[in-house]
């Protein structure tokens, strides 16, 4: 049984050739064809009329519009009598079951990591949150960097939690997201002079005690660095894929390699690469400069055989609209720059229902606890 109902099928010939044709549109954000990536829910044809239903693993967003008009000219090219009706709808994927016990409430768990601080990891984090919710999606942002948050100032709250009864409390509503840190528990200038055992126990209080309340993504701001934390987190959290922030000069790239190599030792997927400050557009005439260098996602996006996913400028927008808690996608959200960061999270979600469909199709994995 399927979202709109068991599958039917045209039992003509047209109406078979009208589901081949279907299932032979490109899909970009996933790189499948629609059959390819077993969306297709419904084709019922009869007559004059055409019941096509699409059900997409991730928000399709403003893509819904185009591929629509996509399965109508598929339609077109075998019969342009008919006037289809075609339905797209969304259903999250349970990419967190297949790496452990799941998180009560949240369907995948998604790290935005990067090897190294100041490539505006954190500032990635809330507006790919954002662009995931702003595309149809019920989305979290976990502050996972203890020593350092961040995420209270740039969603511009400082609530506290309610507490939910004596073990969990309710995540902070921000711009539509849940969202919990630490930094909504302490003064924002104190500072946390901590161990690595005590920060760590911190942050799986903060993941576990959270009272999560159906989380299609759960995006999770890791702090920096590969260290004893970073691969704790990895390792204890059923993480269904991570996301590589760097900025595109060498050594960015270098530190970005270090946090690949972490993922793939613990074995959670590497969703795809982001490049963040990729360009810088003046604003007094318009030049375009690529002051931190070129091609240093595509070079390990490439090496890594994952996917850039995104190229984001370096703009004094972005900093400001932080810094007044407001952030880019949220302020703006059908502009230029929130529809980089769009695109950007629509490709991250595909990518993400790709990997659960190709672990779905190797088998479970068979885990004996003790």
């Amino acid at each position: 049984m399927g979202l709109f109902g068991n599958k039917r099928k045209a039992n003509d010939d047209r109406g078979a050739d009208i589901e081949r044709a279907v299932a032979a549109v490109d899909d970009p954000n996933n790189g499948q064809t629609l059959g390819e990536s077993g969306a297709i829910e419904r084709v019922d044809c009869g007559g004059k009329s055409c019941h096509i239903d699409i059900v997409l693993d991730y928000p399709p967003g403003a893509w819904e519009a185009e591929l629509t008009g996509r399965v109508r000219e598929a339609v077109a090219g075998v019969d342009d009598s008919v006037d289809p009706q075609v339905t797209v709808a969304f259903v999250a994927p349970e990419g967190s079951a297949m790496h452990g016990k799941p998180l009560p409430g949240v369907k995948n768990i998604i790290a935005v990591a990067s090897g190294k601080g100041g490539v505006g990891k954190s500032s990635t984090s809330v507006n790919l949150a954002l662009a995931l919710a702003a595309d149809g999606a019920r989305v979290g942002l976990l502050d996972a960097d203890i020593y350092g948050p961040s995420q209270p100032r740039m969603l511009g709250t400082s609530a506290k939690p309610q507490q939910v009864d004596e073990k969990s409390m309710a995540p902070v509503m921000a711009h539509g997201l849940q969202t919990m840190s630490i930094g909504y528990l302490v003064d924002e200038e104190s500072a946390m002079v901590w161990r690595g055992p005590m920060v760590t126990s911190a942050l799986m209080q903060l993941l576990n005690d959270t009272r999560w309340d159906g989380l299609d993504y759960l995006v999770v701001d890791m702090p920096p660095g590969t260290g004893d934390v970073q691969l704790t987190l990895a390792q204890k959290v059923p993480v269904a894929g991570s996301v590589i922030v760097t900025t595109p000069q060498e050594i960015a790239t270098l530190d970005a390699r270090k946090a690949i190599t972490m993922f793939n030792k613990v074995e959670v997927p590497i969703l795809g690469v982001i490049e963040n400050m990729a360009t810088h557009v003046c604003s007094n005439c318009g030049h375009v400069e690529a002051i931190f260098g070129e091609g240093g996602g595509s070079a390990i996006a490439e090496q890594y055989e994952t996917e850039l996913l995104g190229q984001l400028p370096l703009n004094l927008q972005i900093r400001e609209d932080l810094d007044e808690g407001t952030p880019t996608v949220s302020k703006d959200p059908d502009g230029a720059l929130a529809g980089t960061y769009r695109q950007a999270a629509r490709r991250l979600a595909a990518r993400l229902g790709r990997a659960v469909r190709s672990q779905e199709q190797a088998g479970p994995e068979i885990v004996i606890e003790e």
